[in-house]
């Protein structure tokens, strides 16, 4: 008899518990749907607004780089080459101690720094 009665209390907890668990994943399955639903409405909107602006900045990513980089480019070339015929018209100049490394005669330049320090490695 006590078997029979514990059997009975054991399949109404384990029934009571299926129910629980049921409604638990209707529950699940709802806010599952309601959290598709919100990104369909609301997220792909923003994503759209958000293509559009990058499209929009890449636009003025190349008016800007028509616009004013490429010509300071071009006027800091001229600038550059004028520099260097007034510089070869003028011949050759006495070198300051400022361009020279340790007061050696040499002048310091990024080829021989650069030489330097791959030596240093090597």
């Amino acid at each position: 008899m006590v078997l029979a009665a514990v059997r009975d209390v054991a399949i109404v907890l384990l029934a009571l518990i299926s129910i629980v668990i049921g409604v638990l994943l209707v529950l699940l399955l709802v806010q599952i749907r309601n959290l598709v639903r919100t990104l369909r409405e609301e997220v792909a909107p923003i994503l759209k607004t958000t293509q559009t602006t990058a499209s929009r900045l890449d636009g003025t990513v190349h008016l800007v780089s028509d616009t004013v980089v490429s010509p300071l480019i071009k006027v800091n070339s001229y600038a550059a080459g004028v520099r260097q015929a007034l510089g070869t018209l003028r011949g050759p100049r006495r070198r300051s101690s400022r361009a020279t490394a340790g007061g050696s005669s040499t002048p310091v330049t990024l080829h021989r720094v650069l030489n330097k320090e791959a030596d240093h490695e090597q």
